[in-house]
């Protein structure tokens, strides 16, 4: 609970200091962002193209009717993120925050209906003078699909390897338990719209 607690002031902090921030800038850094596939090898069912966007926490992935994500506003900071490529903001205070993605993974399972889509950021760091938040995170997005193909039903787990710096020289760890995460019930609903 202490770490929920301090990964919510975190986020929060960052939330308020991203937003309203310059349109982010990004550079490539993965040839092969986003690994698709299918249980039974089929191809991926283009009906689950849109965008689709979680009722909490701010989630939103943008997914091409061949299973790629194109692009995804992760729950930290409400930031848009595009697999593969580094998005560098400018915060409040002028500083440059980046965020690094690794390997992305969309898994679909026609049997069962079960969409799995697992986000990996290799490297978050965001300066708040004087002090700075840093660290990795993977976040696995679990869940059945409605027979009407347009709402998911899925269990967030985060996985995160996050640090606070502040100015007195202290760390404080907000890491999430590395076995177990932090889980958390979404429900998201799909459009046809297209990626900002």
């Amino acid at each position: 609970m202490k770490n929920l607690w301090a990964l919510g002031i975190a986020v929060c902090v960052t939330t308020s200091t991203l937003v309203g921030c310059h349109r982010p800038q990004s550079k490539p850094v993965l040839a092969d962002p986003v690994v698709v596939a299918t249980e039974d090898g089929s191809a991926f069912p283009a009906v689950l193209a849109g965008r689709w966007k979680s009722d909490r926490h701010g989630w939103e992935f943008f997914i091409e009717p061949d299973g790629r994500i194109t692009s995804a506003i992760l729950s930290f900071g409400r930031v848009t993120v595009l697999p593969g490529r580094t998005t560098t903001l400018t915060t409040k205070t002028g500083e440059q925050a980046t965020l690094t993605p690794g390997p992305w993974t969309i898994h679909y399972d026609p049997a069962s209906s079960l969409l799995t889509i697992k986000v990996a950021m290799d490297s978050i760091r965001v300066p708040m003078t004087p002090n700075l938040l840093e660290g990795s995170s993977i976040d696995v997005l679990s869940g059945v699909v409605l027979p009407s193909m347009d709402t998911w039903q899925a269990e967030w787990t985060a996985f995160t390897s996050y640090k606070a710096h502040n100015a007195d020289g202290q760390t404080v760890d907000l890491s999430t338990d590395k076995t177990y995460g932090e889980t958390v019930s979404l429900v998201f609903t799909k459009t046809p719209d297209r990626p900002r």
